[in-house]
């Protein structure tokens, strides 16, 4: 008889604190994807230097110092904007923090490119990289210089270059 009724005391305070701890489970993981879906930096300032189609931002993270021979900065393009044609010196790695959006070296198919993805751009490759037309792209970029320069800007992406990349 002390073993069913401690049997049912224990499965009455199991059952009393199991929709409590099932609740508080819920809105911890309810809590982590609201932080999870936040972008990983702000937006920082739009970029108005013709380098650039459509709407993009640039947030600095790193600025080139006597310790460091790069530059880290996080860009965010909104849906269908992207670089020019460009070109690094001393290569460049992309990481994408947020979205999706397309990479391409001139003369190959462009690249899809998502969130979490790594890409390391060989110097002087003529590339560009932005958001795709449904869908802002953020990403962190790092690039090293060659004496003063770490970017040489080329022409724009035509929008049937960029229109044939998007029907892939």
């Amino acid at each position: 008889m002390k073993l069913n009724t401690k049997s049912a005391i224990y499965a009455l305070l199991i059952g009393a604190f199991l929709p409590i701890a099932a609740f508080s489970q819920h809105k911890t993981s309810a809590n982590m994807t609201n932080q999870n879906n936040a972008p990983l930096f702000e937006k920082g300032d739009k970029l108005t230097n013709g380098y650039f189609t459509g709407d993009a931002y640039l947030f600095p993270l790193l600025a080139r110092d006597k310790n460091n021979d790069f530059a880290i900065g996080s860009v965010t393009f909104e849906a269908g904007a992207r670089t020019n044609w460009h070109t690094h010196p001393q290569g460049q790695v992309l990481i994408v923090t947020e979205g999706a959006g397309y990479y391409q070296e001139k003369g190959q198919p462009a690249q899809p490119i998502k969130k979490g993805d790594v890409i390391n751009i060989p110097e002087n490759v003529e590339h560009w990289h932005g958001a795709a037309a449904m869908s802002k792209m953020a990403h962190i970029a790092i690039t090293s210089y060659e004496g003063e320069t770490n970017v040489v800007w080329l022409k724009p992406v035509s929008e049937e270059e960029y229109s044939a990349v998007n029907k892939q």
